[in-house]
């Protein structure tokens, strides 16, 4: 029988690329990790790894095992689930990631309605962007969170993962108040000569911003990098430059800023371990988020 704390090591190798950094991710000295590689190689009785010069890859048959080992975690998961809803109640740690304008939206009344309907799950936050959230995920940092990406710039599925909807958002240009703007134009297009500010590099805001530039047929010269919304919308009421906001973030917009809606839609999504979404204490989190999410809409539909 295969060992699966060596599954999942042969699972991180394919995704992190290299033995050092499994080894980082769990903890471990390269040589532990390496020792438990041989050793599963050993019980699968075929090459699993190959030397591709100072590194070590998958052959064929690993990348085929990788696979496998994920239909075996979530199987594992859902047999967890099925044990913690015969256990009754709800109680235990869950840990929670979302990005900083779902926190303060959706976040904040969900954590409230689930202390009050299920005082012993002990809940804690963390705020990340959403790139950092699969492998928190994975690595049981993390039992729930939101992820987001844009219509323009889809995020592809994470064979780990399970997602439920939760909302679409419209993206506002932010520019301030003094710019001259075609209404009848093309918003982007009417600011290809300004300054912009994006994201931090790396960001899924950063590639939005140059996408949706890139998709208007120029290149944004960007003069500040803001991953704040809060930050942004002030440096743009300041004159500094121009930026791409969703609806979560905008709030009461600081005076001297104008919001122009795109067609462009941010998208988020409730995600965690694929197999756990019949635990109790996700399917309560999932079920506040919603919850939450819809009075925000109704909300913000009785403000517009």
């Amino acid at each position: 029988m295969l060992d699966v704390r060596r599954l999942r090591l042969l699972r991180d190798l394919a995704r992190l690329g290299t033995i050092a950094a499994v080894a980082e991710a769990h903890t471990y000295t390269p040589s532990a990790v390496s020792q438990q590689l041989a050793a599963l190689q050993r019980e699968a009785g075929v090459a699993l790894l190959e030397r591709a010069g100072r590194r070590v890859t998958l052959t064929p048959t690993g990348e085929a095992l990788v696979r496998h080992t994920e239909v075996v975690l979530a199987a594992l998961e859902a047999a967890d689930a099925t044990l913690a809803a015969a256990r009754g109640g709800l109680s235990g740690t869950v840990r929670i990631g979302a990005y900083p304008s779902a926190v303060r939206t959706v976040l904040l009344p969900a954590l409230v309605a689930l202390a009050r309907d299920h005082p012993a799950l002990d809940l804690m936050v963390t705020e990340l962007d959403p790139v950092a959230v699969p492998d928190a995920l994975r690595d049981r940092r993390l039992d729930v969170a939101l992820v987001h990406d844009y219509d323009i710039v889809p995020v592809e599925p994470d064979p780990a993962l399970d997602v439920t909807p939760l909302l679409d958002e419209t993206v506002f240009l932010a520019l301030p108040a003094t710019t001259d703007h075609d209404p009848g134009g093309d918003p982007l297009r009417s600011v290809c000569d300004a300054d912009w500010i994006v994201g931090s590099q790396g960001t899924l805001c950063h590639s939005l911003a140059l996408h949706a530039c890139e998709l208007a047929g120029f290149r944004p010269t960007v003069r500040h990098h803001a991953d704040d919304f809060a930050a942004m919308l002030a440096l743009v009421a300041a004159g500094q430059g121009v930026g791409l906001v969703p609806q979560l973030a905008v709030g009461q917009p600081p005076t001297g800023v104008r919001l122009v809606p795109l067609a462009i839609r941010r998208r988020t999504r409730i995600a965690y371990r694929r197999g756990a979404g019949d635990h109790p204490a996700v399917a309560a989190c999932v079920a506040a988020l919603r919850a939450a999410s819809g009075e925000h809409t109704a909300r913000s539909t009785r403000v517009h």
